[in-house]
């Protein structure tokens, strides 16, 4: 695998609060999710789950509010919030999969440790944006694998645009909203 640059932001931590313009593609722009009939999007039947599962984002991250989002045929459009700082998330009885068991840390060469430190300090935090959208991206993708649509693939990352202000918003929700109606002009 080659090393890839990361597109986020540098610096900013997508696990404090703010609201962020989503889009997630498939991969190879597969028509997977559905098509576009007078402007209007008609789902596939994996269109109707990836509508469910992100309606459901914030029933299973308690930090995060949804707003306006689409699912386009061969991506989806949203904004997401994150309403709360991610760090009571992140406590409790977290274990850093980087790290692994803190126990352990004594038994680790000095190399060990530091190499761990540094994955986990490059690792998406907890309830951050990276891991919301990594946790709907695979749970999509195991419903399309026990339903037979073993095809369906992801485009590996996602863009993401960190919403300034309410008139930033509000342009990017009528952007959305009127995306379906755009999308063969766009297209040609």
């Amino acid at each position: 695998m080659k090393n890839r640059k990361s597109i986020r932001k540098p610096n900013h931590d997508y696990s404090q609060s703010g609201w962020y313009f989503v889009t997630i593609s498939t991969k190879d722009k597969e028509p997977f999710f559905g098509n576009i009939v007078d402007g209007e999007v008609q789902l596939s039947a994996i269109g109707k789950q990836a509508e469910k599962f992100w309606r459901n984002i914030a029933i299973y991250n308690k930090h995060v509010e949804l707003g306006e989002f689409v699912i386009m045929p061969d991506h989806i459009h949203g904004i997401i919030g994150i309403v709360d700082d991610c760090k009571d998330v992140a406590l409790g009885n977290r274990k850093d999969v980087a790290v692994g068991d803190y126990k352990d840390v004594a038994l680790q060469r000095p190399y060990d440790t530091i190499k761990n430190q540094h994955m986990s300090s490059i690792a998406p935090k907890s309830g951050s944006l990276s891991v919301v959208i990594r946790s709907y991206k695979s749970a999509l993708t195991k419903w399309c694998r026990q339903n037979g649509y073993f095809l369906f693939d992801w485009l590996p990352r996602f863009h993401d645009r960190i919403i300034r202000d309410q008139s930033e918003f509000d342009r990017i929700e009528e952007y959305i909203r009127k995306n379906p109606e755009r999308y063969h002009t766009v297209r040609t």
